[in-house]
């Protein structure tokens, strides 16, 4: 029923959507009278503004075509080297006979394309081989191919790291956290030469007693029947996925706009003045952000829930009680892989002191191989895309994979 109404909707905003695009068209004609005017600038502002809300996004394009190397710019291309059904493997193969580091890349499967990874890999690809994981909207995975358990996920990252080894770093942002935490302890227990040789932790939810948070309050405020009931609907029989139960990503979207309305007001408002006052870089600087930030794609319903329970409720990895398939998940058993925890200080999603506690539950990694950053005035979405991002923060992950390789 609930997918039904957001179709409806967009259904019902189609014409509206006519209206924004003739207007924007039409006002902003040099032909046109009123786009000399004040009224008219406001006017096609306006209508930009509303037509950018109100649009349905698909899968953006990673938009790279070239990396530039410490010898120059080479040309950058994407190939899937493992296919599987909720994600591939790509190689972001670049045209140049560097020996550099090779880097897994772990996006995030929370209701956004690995794309918003954008500026993240873009950074990445100047001194390192990167590999990272490609999401599949779960609407377009058809019933057939089964379900997907947060085992099943920590699975095909193993499945992953075995294919990159040897000499892997890897690199987690935000949701990955726990669980490429949780798939490393798993490899070293087992004594896998698979075993990366670093991992980088970065704005995640190792520990959610580290700080708590809006999305910590309301995991602890609502039992799962609650979020059974509010948060998962069924894909519409028009999709692939007809009939697999997911978290739909207008839900993801719409929480995260909820934590922070004021925010997305002013930017919004900013965005129309920069519109109206002819400022169109700054304008298309928000409109890039907001076309890659609205990009939305529904998530398993299994694994959703089973991440509230297990990572949030329960906090089973710094419990010490974690299991995958029966095993044990025991992070004291990683001895040979070296750990980087990145945090921004303004992070309201994954809030400073929940990634720091993999320091706390990997005891056993030597200290000279373990390594801790707080970014100073930078959101959750600051640490991994921006200036601060490129200029403090990937420089140190640099050269920590350097070091410790």
């Amino acid at each position: 029923m609930l997918y039904s109404l957001y179709e409806t909707q967009r259904a019902l905003l189609a014409p509206v959507r006519l209206l924004t695009q003739t207007s924007v068209a039409l006002n902003g004609h040099p032909f046109a009278p009123l786009s000399y005017m004040a009224f008219g600038r406001a006017l096609e502002a306006g209508m930009e503004v509303l037509d950018g809300m109100i649009k349905h996004r698909g899968k953006p394009d990673w938009e790279i075509d070239f990396a530039e190397t410490p010898d120059g710019p080479v040309d950058v291309s994407f190939e899937a080297v493992l296919t599987t059904p909720f994600c591939d493997l790509v190689h972001v193969r670049r045209d140049t006979s560097r020996q550099d580091p090779k880097v897994l890349l772990i996006a995030p499967m929370s209701g956004h394309y690995a794309t918003l990874l954008r500026g993240t890999l873009k950074a990445l690809i100047a001194d390192h081989d990167v590999y990272v994981t490609d999401w599949t909207d779960a609407r377009g995975v058809p019933l057939s191919q089964g379900a997907f358990h947060l085992d099943d996920y920590i699975a095909l990252l193993m499945d992953f790291m075995r294919h990159l080894a040897p000499d892997l770093h890897v690199v987690a942002v935000c949701q990955p956290a726990p669980i490429t935490l949780a798939t490393v302890a798993l490899l070293a227990d087992q004594e896998d030469p698979a075993q990366p040789v670093s991992m980088t932790l970065m704005g995640g939810p190792i520990d959610p007693d580290g700080s708590p948070t809006v999305v910590t309050q309301l995991a602890d405020a609502r039992d799962m029947s609650w979020f059974e009931t509010r948060c998962i609907t069924t894909v519409p029989a028009y999709y692939p996925g007809a009939h697999r139960r997911v978290y739909p990503g207008f839900l993801q979207i719409g929480a995260f706009i909820a934590m922070n309305p004021d925010r997305h007001f002013t930017a919004h408002l900013q965005m129309f003045r920069h519109l109206v006052e002819g400022d169109g870089e700054s304008a298309d600087g928000k409109q890039r952000f907001y076309n890659e930030y609205l990009s939305v794609m529904d998530v398993a319903a299994e694994y959703y829930l089973e991440t509230i329970q297990r990572v949030f409720k329960e906090r089973q990895l710094p419990r010490g009680v974690m299991q995958w398939r029966g095993l044990p998940v025991r992070p004291q058993a990683i001895r040979k892989t070296a750990l980087l925890t990145v945090e921004g200080e303004l992070d309201d999603i994954s809030a400073p002191g929940q990634t720091l506690g993999a320091h706390r539950i990997t005891p056993n990694i030597p200290a000279e191989r373990r390594f801790d950053h707080l970014e100073k005035a930078v959101g959750h979405y600051g640490i991994f895309n921006g200036r601060k991002w490129r200029e403090n923060i990937k420089p140190i992950i640099g050269r920590f994979i350097r070091d410790v390789s």
